[in-house]
């Protein structure tokens, strides 16, 4: 995607589209929805007390000044007294019906950021690998998308129910009162708010562009600093922190360029509404002092105070309108990307519905063809038959396609064409849980998760006890070393060694015991005692399984029962492993080019009884 904001596809977000979104996330508060109503129309009540008061105010101090009995203190102080009770009174209520509108609206925005954390959350954990490696799907990208949309959409809630609601509310019912108290004054504030609302939609659409791409540049600074934090021992070793800085520093400027000159357009757009709502106040004022001084009906002096303040009341919002209409534009931009992800139906993980519980792990392959999302095509026609409760091993150099068929036979991907069978049935009618119950997987690079080493190894099988934890970390020669530990078996797992962690991986397949076990690169981080320690006990857990092992160790190749050569996505050879050796080839390349690294002559000459003298 490059930076764009949403999935190939995805459309682009109206205000409509957006409400109609998250409205499903709103609904189940309506008890909190219908608080929020109540207290609104209780607020934008009290928001027109101190315009009614001011009217009837100032007309009641002008006739006690013009009273033909002569100025009277003490109706003055009626006057006052109860002028105060009142203002006070309603300021009493404002404050406690704010209090409790804003406490309301946002314990909702809490609620509905919950609910659209969860959700993404379970909607990512079901889709397919291929959305993970897919272009513009990268980490840090993904993470600015969820974080930012959650944080805008539950800020849209926010606004409406704390921010839109109340002040239209306010202004509407303002604007009543204008109109139900001269016809001519409502008409002309009537005709102001248009005219601003559409110099708002200007500016929105001039700007929408700017937004969109300061998107994609938060993606890419945030994409930047997570391959920084990933690769600092790369960088800090080839001493290239002024380089990474400098490309950081490049990231940055481009995003202060395009944010400055958002913000430049923003406040030429909110001066010009400004001016317009001063106008609007201006022109209020001579039509109310001009109908006064005709002496047209009603009119009075109060009359101007009251019409200025409630016309203030429905300028509100206006005055308001350009930060919340902000606010929109930027939940719009990233409701884009948010949504994206919760409606990427195509993007979830097929699965059928057939389930065994005996599974013998048996894979025909025939005729598939595969190639990566980003357009990498790894193998082609690629045909062959791994028997169950067999040893089967794929060799081949780097980049062959050796770990791309693991990833076929474990349903992370599906092939572009040709079949995939397990014990006779098509991989892709096969319940994906099901399958998975079955299968174990020990990778080169395995994940440690946020937890203690006993929890690391549960993962395997969370109904394990204590003491099946401990026999499988005995199995992955694990155990004395957690036993070393100060805290043991509740260590973080993240403390522990590359070559340890990958022994708890190990562990973890031991207390699945699974019928078919994938093994890619599995001791490729330990050293020679752990890589003979592990290969014991993996030779004890491959009896009567299904093994597939991918190994550029020639100790545990030779141990197969039958191999497959790979060559740039091809099988250029297979059968039993000495038999291929003596056919010459690829394999039997790889195989003394092993042996050579490992200066085998060497080793046998070092080896070797020395004659006695």
């Amino acid at each position: 995607m490059n930076g764009q904001p949403t999935p190939e596809g995805a459309g682009k977000m109206t205000i409509w589209g957006l409400l109609k979104n998250i409205l499903p996330y709103v609904l189940p508060y309506k008890w909190l929805i219908t608080l929020t109503l109540v207290l609104t129309l209780i607020g934008s009540l009290m928001a027109q007390v101190n315009a009614v008061v001011l009217d009837r105010a100032v007309d009641s101090i002008n006739a006690l000044m013009q009273a033909p009995e002569g100025f009277s203190w003490k109706s003055a102080v009626h006057l006052l007294t109860f002028i105060s009770i009142v203002l006070l009174g309603k300021e009493v209520i404002s404050a406690v019906v704010t209090f409790f509108q804003r406490y309301y609206g946002e314990r909702m925005r809490i609620l509905v950021s919950r609910d659209l954390s969860l959700r993404v959350v379970e909607r990512m954990l079901s889709f397919r690998m291929a959305f993970f490696t897919s272009e513009g799907n990268e980490t840090g990208k993904l993470q600015s998308r969820i974080d930012r949309g959650i944080m805008s959409l539950s800020n849209t809630v926010n606004n409406f129910f704390i921010e839109i609601l109340p002040l239209f509310t306010s202004a509407l019912l303002a604007l009543i009162l204008m109109f139900a108290a001269n016809f001519y004054v409502g008409l002309v504030a009537l005709c102001i708010i248009p005219i601003y609302f559409w110099v708002t939609y200007v500016q929105a659409s001039h700007m929408k562009g700017g937004r969109r791409n300061i998107f994609g540049g938060h993606q890419a600074v945030s994409q930047g600093i997570l391959n920084i934090i990933e690769s600092i021992t790369v960088i800090k070793s080839f001493n290239r922190e002024r380089i990474e800085a400098d490309r950081q520093a490049d990231l940055q400027r481009n995003m202060t360029g395009m944010q400055l000159n958002l913000r430049k357009q923003s406040y030429m757009f909110n001066g010009l509404k400004s001016f317009l709502e001063q106008i609007g106040t201006v022109l209020i004022i001579i039509l109310t002092a001009y109908l006064v001084l005709t002496g047209y009906p009603d009119m009075t002096i109060g009359k101007i105070m009251y019409h200025v303040m409630l016309f203030a009341n429905v300028s509100a919002p206006i005055r308001q309108l350009h930060r919340i209409y902000d606010d929109m534009n930027d939940a719009l931009i990233y409701a884009e990307g948010f949504f994206g992800i919760l409606k990427a139906d195509d993007e979830v993980e097929l699965s059928g519905t057939y389930q065994s519980s005996e599974v013998k792990g048996d894979f025909e392959l025939r005729n598939v063809d595969f190639t990566y999302p980003g357009g990498t095509k790894a193998l082609t026609d690629v045909s062959m038959h791994i028997q169950s409760s067999k040893i089967t091993a794929l060799v081949g150099l780097s980049g062959a396609g050796k770990s791309t068929l693991v990833n076929l036979l474990d349903k992370f991907y599906s092939p572009d064409c040709g079949s995939i069978r397990l014990d006779g049935v098509e991989l892709s009618q096969w319940d994906t849980r099901c399958l998975r119950d079955h299968v174990g997987l020990v990778l080169q690079k395995n994940h440690i998760f946020d937890g203690s080493i006993e929890e690391n190894i549960k993962y395997g099988c969370p109904e394990a006890t204590h003491d099946d934890v401990v026999w499988a970390a005995r199995q992955a020669y694990i155990y004395d070393q957690v036993m070393q530990l100060p805290h043991g078996f509740d260590t973080p797992a993240t403390q522990l060694s590359g070559g340890q962690q990958q022994r708890v991986a190990i562990a973890r397949m031991f207390i699945k015991n699974p019928p078919i076990i994938f093994l890619d690169e599995p001791t490729a981080s330990l050293d020679a005692i752990a890589t003979e320690q592990i290969k014991a006990s993996i030779d004890a857990i491959k009896q009567g399984r299904t093994v597939i092992i991918i190994s550029h160790n020639i100790g545990q190749i030779i141990d197969a029962d039958y191999i497959y050569v790979l060559e740039r996505g091809h099988v250029v050879q297979s059968g039993v492993p000495a038999e291929v050796y003596q056919q010459g080839g690829l394999y039997k390349d790889i195989f003394d080019a092993s042996a050579r690294s490992m200066n085998v002559d060497k080793i046998a000459s070092t080896t070797r009884p020395r004659p006695t003298p």
